[in-house]
């Protein structure tokens, strides 16, 4: 894509960076819109967007079209990626929401498996440009009519439930104090975790390991990840969120201390089974523990904008962690990468004390919580 649109390599991975930051901006608008209508209708109009998004970048000739093709599938990704799915499931789900989102998030874990290799074979047989035109198409003949068809719809209230509707209109409450310690655990790992997906390889050989080791050891990383969401799945209706979430946010800086004492396959198989846990419980926390601190009614509301830090956090990782790699090598990397997982861990678990002190003072005294967003 580079050679042939006339750009630099940098300047072509900048445009997932783009996306991120569109859709960490068009997320908050997008939240009252998700909890008044539902996932439903932004699902099936993201759909045409993202085609549309991704027809432009097919076409592209050169670098203002192809970054005009990220911000479309920004707006596209608002509407139709992690945060509106979850908040799909959670409409279509009801009761057995947590369980529902579990299932999703292993679902999603087998995106890479799959589209990557068969991306690969496409685009060595057709080309970029047709493997791309090929998704735009998919979005148009297979996502919208799923979403249009398969989504749950949002009955329509009749005269004489005017008032009833008003009511059912008021916005549920998210408290601020709570909302601000989940997003800056999450913004945190999320930073940690897209920064230092770039520095593996490298620090893995770093540590003295040959190439194909290093390549070994990054692999195992999405078993163990996949094993990690599975921990939910088996468990979930028995455990609190805050349980697992603690647990992945406790494995990431074990698994940073264990790369930083070892230098051979065995403590790198190590890291890589821990932190591919912690990454695969962390991918649920992010879905389901918004169920449990927020009232039922303000999830769609909550995980909207969540997803503002988040994908900030995103955007933001790869060319931090690109610059200290360059500038002061993988380990500093890695020591950055374990100090932002203790903040996590911390703020996860002031989260757990206030959300405990909070609970325990509302049932004593029932005052409304001013304190809102």
């Amino acid at each position: 894509m580079a050679a042939e649109l006339g750009m630099t390599l940098p300047m072509i991975m900048a445009g997932p960076t783009v996306m991120l930051v569109v859709m960490a901006m068009a997320s908050w608008p997008l939240s009252t819109i998700f909890e008044r209508y539902g996932a439903r209708p932004i699902m099936v109009m993201g759909s045409p967007v993202g085609a549309a998004g991704l027809l432009i970048m097919g076409l592209a000739n050169g670098p203002v079209s192809y970054l005009l093709s990220w911000i479309v599938l920004g707006l596209a990704g608002a509407g139709m990626l992690t945060t509106p799915a979850q908040i799909a499931v959670t409409e279509i789900a009801g009761e057995k929401a947590r369980q529902a989102l579990s299932v999703l998030i292993l679902a999603g874990g087998l995106t890479s498996t799959i589209v990557w290799p068969l991306t690969g074979l496409l685009q060595a047989e057709w080309g970029w440009r047709t493997t791309t035109l090929a998704y735009a198409a998919l979005m148009l003949v297979v996502c919208m009519p799923l979403h249009w068809t398969a989504l749950a719809r949002r009955s329509r209230q009749g005269p004489g439930e005017k008032s009833a509707a008003a009511t059912a209109a008021e916005p549920a409450p998210i408290d601020r104090p709570r909302f601000v310690l989940l997003a800056m655990s999450f913004a945190a790992n999320g930073f940690f975790t897209w920064g230092f997906a770039l520095t593996i390889i490298i620090l893995f050989e770093a540590a003295g390991l040959d190439h194909a080791s290093a390549l070994t050891a990054a692999a195992f990383i999405g078993i163990a990840q996949w094993a990690g969401r599975m921990v939910d799945f088996l468990g979930g209706r028995h455990w609190s969120g805050f349980v697992t979430g603690l647990a992945g946010s406790v494995l990431f800086p074990l698994s940073f201390i264990v790369l930083l004492l070892t230098s051979n396959f065995v403590g790198a198989m190590l890291f890589a089974t821990l932190y591919g846990i912690a990454s695969g419980i962390t991918a649920v926390t992010r879905a389901t523990l918004p169920l449990q601190i927020f009232p039922t009614g303000a999830y769609a509301r909550a995980s909207a904008r969540l997803a503002v830090p988040l994908n900030l956090s995103f955007a933001a990782a790869p060319p931090a962690f690109a610059a200290i790699v360059t500038s002061a090598g993988p380990h500093a990397a890695l020591w950055l990468a374990f100090a932002i997982s203790i903040f996590a861990f911390c703020t996860l678990f002031g989260l757990l004390l206030l959300h405990r002190r909070t609970d325990g003072t509302s049932q004593r005294n029932p005052i409304p919580n001013a304190d809102l967003v």
